[in-house]
């Protein structure tokens, strides 16, 4: 099929289920496509492509900035901004020939589980075939509507972000691959900030290839982004995984990690991981059990870390530097500005968590919450490092041993989620806005280490599945800067 031909379908297969997935918040033009598409076609044609991804249709999740579409982070307050740039990630995809159809729905700010704090409405996950009926279910958050997209056949690939596991948990949800790569791999700039230090760039795919490639399209250092890795950086990684691949020829090691398995795990999510153990043991990976035992603290120290940065980030958006501004602005009871329009603009979870970040910040709670939690996420850090075989060059002075260690691993395989995705009307009748925060339980620490993680379907095992064809996702993590064995992992279970 040609490119044209291919848009046309994307863009016709939008009009058609758009309205109940709610997938996208804006498109580009049409005749802008075309127009793309044609140019494309003709490099393809002519057997000059300007990259692997030239001609693959690309959506964006809508806290990254385009300059032709507006960029609004589902929110009200930026539901008429329109970005003067567009983010490095847009213009490499640009410069690699893809094409960006539009930008996706999320979760306001990327502050949620289930995609349903949008100024647009909720995201639904597409229904399986033959269970057009069935009620729908969560698509994963924050980037539900970029997994939405992926999933229902809307586009080739896209791009989300993932600060707990935005990218992962959608992908899990709606059995699709899910990449966040290690922090400062993939350039931030042009992306609105949730946390700073946390908020990653990933991909989301059909296949394992199709994330690598698109991660190959935008990766690289940028010097507008003061956090992305330096060339310097990037080539000593290099040097010291060729170094241990030349050394260690055998396969993968796979190290289990005896904190994940939770009580809360459901069955079909824990038969599913003893499975896939089961299938990489058979391929002939070494299974070794290790520990990670801040592991526990891990998602206290997250919503403490990601509410306070957030806290900051948002002061901008006050309807005099950014943002639109209410009517009613000046409140002469109170003798405040800006405080009706955050009230008026802002949805009730980005609300609540500013008011988190705001306390945890102040003078009489910072010792006690926000420095200790960076003290844990050091112990993460610490803990990731004790087990990987390969060392951790941000942190790590010291020659490569020429020995690998006892016990050393190369790559972590987990469950990305507690459950199947559960029911929209379940996850909206919960007591609690906070019963959803546990759900990042098992995504976290990557985050938090700044390690690459990587989520993959697999299919349900056991009667327990509700659907036939139903998948799950299992987390796939490795050292910092080295997510090619998240690749090959992926690739010997594809079709499981």
């Amino acid at each position: 099929m040609s490119i044209i031909r291919e848009v046309e379908r994307c863009l016709a297969g939008i009009r058609s289920h758009n309205g109940f997935l709610n997938a996208f918040t804006n498109l580009r033009p049409t005749e802008t496509l075309l127009k793309e598409a044609a140019v494309a076609n003709q490099r393809i044609k002519s057997n000059q492509p300007l990259s692997r991804i030239d001609g693959r249709i690309i959506a964006v999740k809508d806290n990254i900035c385009t300059d032709d579409v507006p960029t609004t982070c589902a929110s009200e307050i930026l539901r008429e901004y329109r970005s003067p740039f567009q983010a490095t990630v847009v213009a490499r995809l640009n410069t690699s020939g893809a094409i960006v159809v539009g930008k996706t729905n999320m979760d306001e700010f990327g502050m949620g589980s289930h995609s349903i704090y949008s100024t647009f409405g909720m995201v639904k996950r597409p229904q399986p075939a033959g269970q057009e009926d069935a009620p729908f279910r969560s698509a994963g958050g924050s980037s539900g509507g970029s997994a939405v997209a992926v999933a229902a056949d809307l586009c080739d690939g896209a791009l989300g972000t993932d600060t707990g596991g935005s990218v992962r948990l959608p992908a899990a949800y709606c059995g699709i691959y899910g990449l966040k790569p290690s922090y400062g791999m993939v350039s931030r700039w042009g992306v609105v900030a949730y946390s700073n230090s946390l908020d990653t760039v990933g991909v989301l795919a059909r296949d394992s290839k199709g994330v690598e490639d698109i991660f190959n399209a935008i990766s690289g250092y940028d010097e507008m982004d003061p956090t992305s890795l330096s060339d310097n950086t990037r080539n000593r990684i290099k040097e010291v995984i060729a170094k241990r691949k030349a050394r260690n020829k055998g396969p993968l090691r796979i190290g289990v990690p005896l904190e994940y398995n939770l009580a809360e795990l459901t069955p079909p999510i824990l038969a599913t991981w003893k499975h896939t153990l089961t299938q990489l043991s058979l391929l002939g990976h070494p299974i070794v059990p290790i520990s990670l035992p801040t592991t526990k603290h891990a998602l206290s120290t997250y919503y403490i870390l990601a509410a306070s940065e957030a806290s900051s980030n948002l002061s901008k958006f006050d309807g005099l530097r950014f943002g639109t501004r209410s009517p009613h602005d000046w409140d002469p009871e109170t003798q405040t500005l800006f405080a009706p329009t955050r009230k008026n603009y802002f949805g009730d979870e980005v609300r609540r968590r500013i008011l988190l970040g705001t306390y945890s910040l102040s003078a009489e709670a910072m010792g006690n919450y926000f420095v200790k939690a960076q003290r844990v996420r050091r112990g993460i850090r610490r803990d990731f490092d004790a087990v990987f075989g390969l060392r951790n060059m941000l942190y790590s002075k010291g020659e490569e041993e020429e020995e690998e260690e006892r016990g050393k691993v190369d790559v972590l395989i987990t469950p990305t989620s507690l459950s199947m995705s559960p029911r929209l009307k379940d996850v909206l009748a919960q007591r609690s806005p906070l019963d959803s925060y546990v759900n990042d339980v098992l995504t976290v620490p990557a985050s938090l280490a700044g390690i690459p993680a990587m989520s993959i379907p697999v299919g349900v095992v056991g009667d327990e599945g509700r659907e036939e064809g139903e998948k799950v996702g299992m987390q796939l993590l490795a050292q910092f800067g080295d997510e090619e064995p998240l690749f090959e992992i992926a690739k010997a279970l594809e079709g499981l």
